[in-house]
């Protein structure tokens, strides 16, 4: 049996993948905060979703 498999592509996806949940979650979870916290929060939860959507294109997996 050939275990020569290697992870290492799939390993940068998957963090971003985990990331991308995180931050969506933070972004979920605004509706539950204080109207100030929300605005100093949602625009950089925003780019960061931004960011993460167009490292995943950029992924060759």
């Amino acid at each position: 049996m050939d275990m020569s498999f290697d992870f290492q592509p799939v390993y940068p996806h998957h963090d971003l993948l985990v990331e991308l949940g995180q931050v969506e979650m933070a972004i979920d979870g605004l509706s539950e905060r204080d109207d100030s916290e929300r605005v100093a929060l949602q625009p950089s939860l925003e780019s960061r979703l931004q960011s993460l959507l167009d490292a995943l294109d950029h992924l060759d997996v």
